[in-house]
């Protein structure tokens, strides 16, 4: 089956308001930008969007929360976006936090059937006791914060000693947005070194997963042992056409006199 599609307009066509978007990336490595700036230029609004950060002020997912069309963001780091800071502090942005390799965790669970898991991370602080902010008020006080999560003692079979667990939940999406390096018509997908982070997990948690390449080869032409994503995961496919390769924190040596 020959899942190109000619323009990522076309891509992302269907994604509705309000829909909850899993968006692969780490920083700005990664980033489908392509498939983000149709995104933006369609309008699409009050997006719930799973992803690790949200890019910077003016460039990757920063993008759209800049323009008002993020509504929630469940993610783990949230530096680097003054534009987020702003929008989380004064009521304009609800904001899910998580330590990192437990957003992974759920987003790994989501894809396989998983709907909860238990996890030693975070317990004892407000992960598991709840207490985050959610949302604040315009006044600065918390309108919603994290609920208390569930906890249980179980066995450690590593220590031989049991230990105090929290619960937390597989995570979801009805679009997947990521950037590949390569991919077939098919859609089976290779990523390149740290642009393998969320991406392969986060296609196998959406409903629908849309990828961008940067390479697309017939059939046949990658080693099935070196494939990331099977194309059974994937929806479309459209070719990278805009390559920024964008860097938050450019650092070089001193060049020699």
């Amino acid at each position: 089956m020959n899942k190109l599609l000619p323009r990522a307009e076309d891509a992302i066509a269907d994604i509705p308001d309000h829909a909850t978007l899993m968006v692969g990336g780490f920083g700005l490595c990664g980033n489908p930008e392509n498939l983000l700036g149709a995104l933006h230029a369609r309008g699409t609004r009050g997006l719930t969007i799973i992803s690790n950060n949200c890019g910077t002020t003016d460039k990757g997912l920063g993008v759209l929360l800049a323009h008002g069309q993020v509504k929630k963001m469940v993610s783990s780091y949230v530096g680097e976006n003054k534009e987020f800071e702003r929008r989380y502090l004064t009521g304009e942005l609800d904001v899910e936090l998580n330590p990192q390799g437990t957003l992974a965790e759920r987003i790994r669970a989501g894809g396989a059937g998983i709907p909860a898991f238990y996890t030693a991370t975070g317990v004892g602080t407000a992960v598991s006791e709840g207490g985050l902010p959610i949302r604040y008020a315009a006044d600065g006080s918390v309108a919603v914060a994290s609920p208390k999560k569930e906890t249980r003692t179980l066995f450690d079979p590593r220590t031989g000693r049991e230990r105090t667990y929290v619960l937390e939940t597989g995570l979801f999406a009805d679009f997947c947005l990521v950037r590949a390096h390569v991919a077939d018509e098919a859609g089976n997908l290779v990523f390149r070194k740290t642009a393998r982070n969320f991406s392969p997990m986060m296609c196998t948690a959406a409903k629908v997963t849309i990828v961008e390449a940067e390479k697309i080869v017939p059939v046949g032409a990658l080693d099935p042992d070196q494939i990331h994503v099977p194309g059974v995961y994937v929806k479309r496919v459209v070719q990278v056409t805009h390559k920024a390769g964008w860097i938050e924190q450019r650092t070089v040596r001193p060049r020699p006199a």
